[in-house]
């Protein structure tokens, strides 16, 4: 009888330290789970990558070369962000047919991190669409001092979706802005070894304003802000009358817009007695492919005002 009640504490014993083992591996595990986290834009899916480091799973929904303003969601992306942890997109409708999209994921409760927020609106560059209708210019990455605040709301959406590794995203984030400072810094000086005169940046569409004001350039887009607005007949006339009278020496196509808009202008100046050089194709809404030079954002901006001052000079 005593040998069965002695038998019977030491299984009892046994069962419990068995559960608490279980319950230690599973918070162990739990620890190790990696935050999923799905971004829209090849931008955004290198800033999570960047602070979020080992910590973080990150799907891109938008691959290099893909244009954000014309791009439709799947079934099977919408699925992706049910699925997520986290999603993170930049809008001021930079991502212009997903606006329901993130609505619902809000009504969801869905835990969502949009960067824009981070830059006071007083700040945000107004554009008038075609309608006359006032818009904010949705391309804040292009002022390396608006990527760091997207980089703060980044970093404190993570801590908040995974506080046991708060501090290692606090550490890479400072990391980063270290190196965003460092690159602004070249930027700055790379845009000060180009002559006041010819800092004039002829693009295919509008999407390099916060680079002027940021970097003393001025700035002529062929289409508006979004691609999704087709210039006319108009537009690539006073552009060209533009060219021809100010002595443009190169005008840039982008990675994501079609050169065919660019090369035109370029013929028609040309028509005009004036030839002007396509000074080299500028990363204007999406990064190149990884592993390339402009495959990250930090060496995207890079690359871009390399060609710049190269062309410009």
């Amino acid at each position: 009888m005593k040998f069965n009640r002695i038998l019977l504490i030491v299984v009892s014993l046994a069962l419990m330290l068995f559960a608490l083992a279980g319950c230690g591996k599973d918070g162990a595990q739990d620890s190790q789970k990696k935050l999923n986290v799905v971004a829209t834009t090849t931008m955004l899916t290198d800033l999570v990558k960047e602070i979020g480091g080992d910590h973080v799973s990150v799907q891109g929904l938008m691959g290099p070369g893909v244009d954000p303003h014309l791009y439709q969601a799947s079934a099977g992306d919408v699925t992706t962000m049910s699925k997520a942890d986290v999603v993170v997109y930049n809008g001021i409708h930079l991502e212009g047919k997903m606006g329901s999209i993130f609505d619902n994921l809000t009504k969801q409760n869905k835990a969502t991190i949009r960067v824009s927020d981070a830059i006071d609106p007083a700040t945000l560059l107004d554009f008038d669409e075609e309608d006359g209708v006032k818009t904010k210019d949705p391309h804040i990455w292009f002022d390396v001092a608006n990527w760091k605040l997207a980089a703060k709301v980044v970093y404190e959406g993570l801590a908040k979706a995974d506080p046991a590794h708060k501090e290692d995203f606090k550490k890479r984030y400072d990391a980063y802005l270290t190196k965003l400072d460092e690159t602004d810094a070249y930027i700055k000086t790379q845009a000060e070894s180009i002559p006041k005169e010819s800092r004039v940046l002829v693009t295919a569409h509008d999407a390099f304003q916060y680079f002027a004001r940021a970097y003393g350039f001025e700035v002529k887009g062929l289409q508006g802000v979004s691609t999704a607005t087709e210039a006319g007949t108009q537009d690539v006339n006073e552009l060209v009358q533009f060219i021809v009278d100010h002595k443009i020496k190169a005008i840039f196509v982008e990675s994501s817009v079609p050169h065919k808009t660019i090369e035109a202008v370029q013929e028609a100046a040309k028509a005009k007695g004036w030839n002007v050089a396509i000074g080299g194709e500028l990363y204007s809404d999406s990064l190149g492919s990884e592993g390339t030079e402009g495959g990250t954002y930090i060496g995207m901006v890079k690359a871009n005002i390399d060609t710049i001052a190269k062309a410009l000079k």
